[in-house]
């Protein structure tokens, strides 16, 4: 799964073996800058299911360090997930 994130906007692009393509854009609260980042939707799919909230936050350095994923204002879990290289 690859991940663009610009001001205010991510962009999910997601494919697979059969070379079946996915893309989606989603509203967020981001104002760094341009980041392209890939992970196993596994893993993030592994996180989100665990999380008891709607929503959820994410902090990202930059598209070679680990993602912070928990709860928005923190929470009682912090999970970290590491990216794929692009």
């Amino acid at each position: 799964m690859r991940l663009q994130l610009e001001e205010n906007n991510l962009k999910v692009m997601a494919n697979n073996p059969e070379q079946e393509e996915a893309e989606e854009n989603v509203g967020i609260e981001y104002a760094g800058d341009a980041l392209e980042i890939g992970f196993n939707v596994g893993y993030l799919i592994d996180v989100l299911n665990v999380l008891d909230a709607d929503r959820m936050q994410m902090t990202l350095s930059d598209a070679n360090s680990s993602a912070l994923m928990e709860e928005p204002g923190g929470g009682d879990a912090r999970y970290v997930v590491m990216p794929m290289r692009l």
